[in-house]
């Protein structure tokens, strides 16, 4: 009975486009892979599917840093925090990320998860308790969703970047803790919250705001100190979850606030304290990660970003205007994340299709990841993709897009 149900359910998404499958990369993450698919020969791709964004994740540095972290703390944790897996290694890497974070947040502590899924589960169910309320953008990645459902306070969600409604709900809410919840770069459409007008709103109703800075750690703000960097804010309202398996290349997440929140967070979230935790190792490599992050070498790479995204847009307006029976539209997007938006999933799936005989991977994206009608493939850029790869990209859909003309 279980197996036919699920086969009927699996038809069905066959039959609307969202079907879901895996290919296989074969080398490092770059944006040259070898790539296999369906049981076919893996082949070289040229990708733009990766949130690799400061090209880290295949850099000597941090792969000898990686392997002397082994050398030194072994292949595991053996335990949960809590038990006896916090590692020297574990301890000094918050030490880090708390001074990193320091100037946005006074007083700011740290505490490393090996995921942000996890991170952002253990931050909304054990702050979200009875007495709170949970204010979230309709857009929030998924595991702010999950995250809210599990906690015990009620949500409730304001259209995306609508901040004149979430004004009337933080007026009309009558419990003693406020909880505004928002990513600070939207992962589907690329655009960011505006986080000065959500802080002014925290501190005018008594709330807290906190801001998953998954894609915008590492890329945004001086040295890469991301979106609180970039809007210069400051404050101990500020509860921060960045994740360190995209810009930083490694893997793994943090939350950053006031001791208080931290202390609180190691006590009674139940996603850190019944969690394995990572290999000291990563946490060893990720030391040098956000050093390289920090240095000229990062900021060199944060520049070249940008001069791919202008390159890309670019290109993609021009592509656009020539064929407007195809209704492309590119998301409104300053950051690596540019979505190319083509309604429907039939038509996201034609134009991946092309693309990968040209050598091309970038991801489809579809319901229930984005909202029906907005099929999009999800174009992201690294620092180690070069102008000439993203010429390639615009030629290639210059040529899907005369085919399906």
């Amino acid at each position: 009975m279980l197996i036919d149900h699920l086969n009927r359910q699996r038809l069905e998404r066959q039959a609307q486009g969202l079907t879901r499958q895996r290919r296989i990369a074969e080398s490092p993450c770059a944006p040259r892979q070898e790539v296999s698919c369906g049981g076919q020969p893996a082949r070289e791709m040229l990708v733009f599917g990766s949130n690799d964004y400061l090209g880290l994740a295949n850099h000597p540095a941090l792969v000898e840093a990686l392997a002397e972290g082994a050398r030194q703390f072994g292949t595991g944790s053996g335990a949960s925090h809590l038990i006896s897996g916090h590692s020297r290694a574990h301890a000094a890497l918050e030490e880090d990320l708390a001074a990193w974070l320091a100037p946005c947040i006074p007083d700011a502590q740290a505490l490393y998860f090996c995921t942000g899924f996890l991170a952002n589960m253990a931050l909304l169910t054990a702050l979200g308790d009875a007495s709170a309320t949970i204010f979230a953008d309709k857009l929030n990645h998924a595991s702010l969703v999950d995250g809210a459902l599990l906690a015990k306070a009620p949500m409730q969600r304001y259209a995306h970047k609508n901040l004149t409604v979430l004004e009337r709900q933080l007026e009309r809410c009558m419990t003693p803790i406020k909880l505004i919840v928002t990513d600070a770069v939207f992962s589907m459409d690329g655009d960011m919250a505006d986080l000065p007008a959500l802080l002014a709103l925290a501190e005018r109703f008594d709330a807290w705001l906190i801001v998953d800075d998954a894609h915008g750690f590492g890329v945004l703000g001086a040295q890469g100190q991301g979106a609180l960097g970039h809007f210069g804010l400051r404050s101990e309202r500020l509860i921060y979850m960045g994740t360190l398996g995209k810009a930083a290349g490694v893997g793994g997440a943090f939350v950053a606030a006031h001791p208080s929140i931290i202390d609180w967070l190691v006590q009674s979230a139940r996603a850190y304290i019944y969690t394995t935790a990572a290999p000291p190792a990563v946490a060893h490599a990720l030391r040098e990660s956000l050093r390289l992050i920090q240095s000229v070498e990062g900021d060199q790479r944060r520049v070249q970003l940008q001069q791919r995204i202008t390159e890309l847009r670019t290109g993609l307006a021009t592509l656009i205007a020539a064929h407007p029976a195809l209704e492309w539209r590119l998301a409104d997007s300053r950051t690596a994340i540019q979505p190319l938006i083509v309604n429907r999933n039939e038509a996201a799936l034609a134009l991946m299709a092309a693309l990968d005989a040209q050598g091309l991977w970038v991801p489809a994206i579809r319901p229930p990841t984005v909202p029906v009608g907005t099929a999009r493939l999800r174009i992201t850029l690294s620092a180690s993709h070069t102008a000439e790869d993203v010429e390639l990209l615009v030629q290639g859909l210059a040529l899907a897009a005369r085919q399906m003309s």
